[in-house]
């Protein structure tokens, strides 16, 4: 990826801070993106990208707040990486459209791979450490 090509967002949801904290120093050195989302929950995350679709009718800038990726853990307390996806589904196509959906992870359950994999919005399976390898993979 070019250095003049970023993203301009990405999304981090997963309930473990440690793990949030070097995934945003890995994606800081890969200098792949102007601005990083941090959630420690999805519910969270699903209300923030709600949010946006409510300031879409109003602000001119609202789609810019869109995470261009989200990088999504699977296993986390009130709302797992799936219910996540469920609730993703019935955003708009404006959110989903704009929205590249990576599973990052570390389940080693092979359902879970399968059940990604079956997600029409998930377009990568990352296992956890992140590395700079799979963020370069992130072309815009």
């Amino acid at each position: 990826m070019s250095a003049n090509k970023k993203l301009h967002s990405i999304m981090l949801i997963d309930d473990n801070e440690i793990d949030n904290l070097i995934n945003q120093k890995m994606i800081e050195s890969a200098a792949i993106c102007q601005h990083m989302l941090v959630h420690t929950g999805a519910r969270s995350a699903i209300e923030f990208l709600r949010n946006i679709e409510k300031l879409r009718s109003t602000v001119a800038d609202a789609s810019k707040l869109i995470p261009e990726v989200i990088l999504l853990d699977i296993d986390m307390p009130l709302m797992d990486g799936f219910q996540f996806l469920e609730e993703f589904e019935r955003l708009s196509d404006a959110v989903k459209d704009q929205t590249k959906v990576i599973m990052l992870t570390s389940s080693m359950n092979p359902n879970d791979l399968s059940r990604a994999k079956k997600s029409k919005y998930v377009t990568k399976y990352f296992n956890k450490p992140l590395s700079i390898e799979n963020l370069l993979t992130l072309n815009p």
